[in-house]
C-alpha cells in the first residue's frame, strides 16, 4: 500500500499538517506509524478517518463529541445504539444552526429588497432632525 507522509496527506485531504499532527495528539486519528528515518507514514485508513474527522468539524461537532464517537466506532463491541444517537444529536445542532442562519439571511435579503425603502425614511429622519438642532 502507497503511504504518505504528512505534506502529502495534507494535499490529498485538504487539511493542514499542523491539524492532522493535532488530530494524532488528541487520537481522533490513531497513531501513525513512522517510517525507518522517523517521517510519518500515512495509509489510506488514516486517510480516510481524517477525512471523516474533517467532515464532521465542519459540520459543527465538537472535539469532545467527537471523541466520543470515534471511541464508540473503535471499540470492539456493538455500539451503533450509542453512535446513531450522538449522530442525531449533531443532526439537531445542525439543524437549528442551519435555521438560524436562514433566518439572517433572509432578513438580510429583506434589508437589501427594500434598502432604497429605508435609506430615503433615514435620511428624511436625519435631515428632520438637523433641522430641529439649528433652530
Amino acid at each position: 500500500m502507497n503511504q504518505l507522509n504528512i505534506k502529502e496527506a495534507s494535499q490529498k485531504t485538504g487539511v493542514n499538517a499542523t491539524t492532522i499532527r493535532y488530530y494524532e495528539k488528541e487520537g481522533l486519528i490513531p497513531a501513525i506509524d513512522r517510517n525507518e528515518v522517523g517521517v510519518r507514514a500515512i495509509d489510506e485508513r488514516i486517510i480516510r478517518r481524517i477525512s471523516f474527522v474533517k467532515t464532521m468539524r465542519a459540520a459543527g461537532m465538537s472535539i469532545e463529541a467527537l471523541k466520543a464517537y470515534i471511541k464508540l466506532f473503535d471499540a470492539q463491541e456493538n455500539n451503533t445504539a450509542q453512535q446513531l444517537k450522538l449522530l442525531n444529536e449533531q443532526m439537531a445542532i445542525m439543524v437549528e444552526k442551519r435555521d438560524d442562519l436562514q433566518t439572517a439571511i433572509d432578513h438580510l435579503n429583506w434589508k437589501i429588497d427594500h434598502y432604497e425603502d429605508h435609506l430615503a425614511v433615514t435620511e428624511e429622519e436625519l435631515r428632520a432632525a438637523e433641522k430641529q438642532n439649528k433652530n
